[in-house]
Formats: C-alpha cells, structure tokens, sequence
C-alpha cells in the first residue's frame, strides 16, 4: 500500500470522483465534451494532485494541495452549470458542495500538518 491511501482526503477524493463519474455517465452527448468532461477531469485532478504530492517534497507537495483545492474550486462553477441546465437536482449539487467543501478543509488541515 502506498502512504496516500491511508490519507482520508485521498479516499474522500476517490469517492468524490467517482461519484462524479456515476452522475454523468447518462448525460446527453451534447454536454460531453465540454462540461462532462471538464468536471470530471476536475473531480480527477483532486486525488491526481495528492497522490503526485505525496511522492515529493513537503514544499512540492504542499504546492501540490494547493492545486487539488483549486481543482475542488474548479468543480463548483461546473456543478452550478449542470444544475442550470438540469441535469442535476438542486438537492444533488447541494450534496457536491458540501463534499468539495469538506475535501477543501481537508486540504487545508493536511497542508498546515506539513508545516
């Protein structure tokens, strides 16, 4: 087992991703080369971004949680467009929120713990 996969940031980001994967899986062929495959290069990049960081130094991989968090950041204009064009439920992107932000918190405590 490597070290990031005990981190549970890395596993709530997996998660994350994954979810994100099931949720576009049946949305129209017109969205999917642009919003869905943006959010879910976006979803990617935040476990992406640990799991390169946590192989480098603590300076690389505290620049490395900084662009996981930005990739968190990146996800909420993405899911706010989809709700717009209905193809998630309000209650759904209330959920995507509340988890990209509890991963961005966990972000930020990870990178203090580093200091």
């Amino acid at each position: 087992m490597f070290s990031f996969e005990n981190l549970e940031v890395y596993k709530r980001a997996l998660e994350f991703a994954n979810l994100i994967f099931k949720i576009t899986e049946n949305w129209s062929r017109d969205y999917s080369f642009n919003l869905t495959d943006q959010l879910r290069r976006a979803a990617l990049s935040v476990a992406l971004n640990i799991t390169e960081g946590s192989a480098r130094s603590k300076a690389e991989f505290k620049r490395f949680l900084d662009i996981a968090r930005g990739s968190c950041y990146e996800c909420v204009p993405l899911i706010e467009i989809a709700t717009r064009q209905n193809l998630i439920s309000e209650a759904e992107r209330e959920e995507l929120y509340a988890e990209l932000n509890e991963i961005a918190m966990m972000l930020n405590g990870l990178k203090r713990s580093l200091q």
